[in-house]
């Protein structure tokens, strides 16, 4: 029970308290857990369903998404159990009173999975000011990448008003590089595997990467709804375990032989998708071990939005937008990252 008080406080949900549904023989009160998905790539949750370590509970696939916000709004709405978003993206969430919480870390950012403004060679964009009056591509709005570009913008002492002669174009990732080439926009923000395989190309430059700006940090979270957690706990806990462990694999096995599981996942679920931007993965960026988020996380984004006046002072605390509660392995994991 303290941990499903605690689950709700944290996202400002009715003390209203739901019964948990009803324990099969398996123990787990379901055993299919609905999600959205990205094509081309794989996520931990779905590494950590091949590798059995969800078992007896298995991923239902209902839809593909591009977008964090979007798979979160899914969650919300009740058309999946689970979905994925920047930090920064599930912070104005729970400020805007939707009952979710952060239970799992599942992407951020390193020395190998990271995110670079991209220029051609011969752009005259060099420093932030070069981005006024630019069009930049990205995944989605009001996530991780715009994030990148005000920070950028205000490390350059650029104003708020600076800041609106940049326009931002909403591009599926898999087609930031064409856009670029094909001079539709000025910029595209390339990460991970769609980062590689435009540098391997050639022709194109990095301008600053969140790497550079920020260092190593987690920079996403699966998040689940307060209420799903209150009426399947047993689920979610192996859930958050389940892909804690698949962070770890993915971490500890030679590159080679991740890159080949991930061909072998593509293959087997057959939705169509190319295969190719597989080679490109080099690591999912998780800080944490085991997933396990802290507050730093989430505190960097908390005091941007101060910053930016989005959030007032005192408004939210880092507490309140996560729990590693669920995760058995958080103990020894934090006591590492602290």
């Amino acid at each position: 029970m303290l941990l499903l008080a605690l689950v709700c406080a944290a996202a400002g949900c009715a003390r209203r308290e739901s019964a948990p549904a009803a324990q099969g023989s398996s123990g787990y009160e379901t055993l299919a857990l609905r999600y959205q998905g990205n094509n081309g790539t794989i996520t931990p949750a779905e590494l950590a369903d091949d590798l059995g370590y969800l078992a007896p509970i298995r991923l239902d696939f209902v839809g593909s998404t591009v977008s964090g916000p979007a798979s979160v709004q899914a969650v919300v709405t009740g058309d999946t159990d689970f979905g994925g978003a920047f930090n920064g993206a599930i912070i104005k969430l729970v400020a805007a009173k939707v009952p979710i919480v952060a239970v799992v870390g599942y992407y951020g950012v390193d020395d190998q999975r990271w995110s670079g403004f991209y220029v051609q060679e011969d752009s005259p964009i060099r420093t932030a000011r070069d981005l006024l009056g630019k069009k930049i591509s990205m995944n989605t709005l009001g996530a991780h990448s715009e994030f990148m570009v005000k920070e950028f913008l205000f490390r350059a002492n650029l104003t708020k008003a600076d800041t609106q002669q940049v326009t931002l174009v909403v591009i599926p990732p898999v087609n930031g590089e064409q856009v670029l080439r094909q001079r539709q926009v000025d910029v595209a923000v390339l990460g991970d595997i769609y980062r590689d395989r435009a540098v391997e190309n050639g022709g194109l430059r990095s301008v600053v990467s969140d790497y550079e700006m920020f260092g190593k940090f987690t920079a996403g979270s699966y998040v689940m709804k307060t209420s799903f957690i209150r009426q399947h706990p047993n689920t979610a806990k192996k859930f958050v375990e389940a892909v804690g462990r698949a962070i770890e694999w993915a971490r500890e096995t030679p590159r080679e032989q991740v890159i080949a599981r991930f061909r072998e996942i593509v293959a087997k679920r057959g939705r169509n998708e190319n295969p190719d931007t597989l080679k490109y993965w080099r690591s999912y960026g998780v800080a944490g071990q085991h997933g396990v988020m802290s507050d730093k996380d989430f505190q960097v984004w908390i005091d941007w939005m101060v910053k930016d006046g989005e959030l007032e002072p005192g408004e939210l605390t880092a507490s309140q937008l996560y729990t590693n509660e669920l995760n058995s392995l958080a103990a020894p994991a934090a006591a590492q990252n602290p």
